[in-house]
C-alpha cells in the first residue's frame, strides 16, 4: 500500500517533528474554534508520547500516515466547510 504522506509536502511528511508540530497547530486551531483547546492539544500529545519509543520502521511509518491522513481529512473538511462544496463521497 503506498504511503499517504505523498499527499503532504514532502519536508513535512518524512520528519516527525514537523509532522507532530503541524499535528498540533492543528489541535490548537481546532480546539480555538471548539472552545476545548487543551482537551484536543493534550490528545495528539498523547498519540505521540505513546509511541515514541516505537524502533520498528514498519510502526513507524504506519504510525507517521495516520497522522498524515488525521491532518489530511482536517484540511478536506476545513476547506469544504469554507467552500460549502463537497470533496468527500460517502458510500
Amino acid at each position: 500500500m503506498p504511503s499517504l504522506q505523498t499527499s503532504l509536502p514532502p519536508e513535512l511528511a518524512n520528519n516527525a517533528i514537523r509532522l507532530y508540530r503541524e499535528a498540533l497547530r492543528r489541535a490548537k486551531y481546532i480546539g480555538h474554534k471548539q472552545h476545548n483547546t487543551a482537551l484536543i492539544v493534550d490528545m495528539v500529545r498523547q498519540q505521540f508520547k505513546k509511541h515514541m519509543h516505537e524502533t520498528d520502521p514498519v510502526k513507524i511509518q504506519k504510525l507517521k500516515d495516520d497522522a498524515a491522513r488525521g491532518l489530511i481529512n482536517h484540511i478536506l473538511l476545513e476547506t469544504e466547510s469554507m467552500t460549502g462544496r463537497k470533496f468527500s463521497s460517502k458510500s
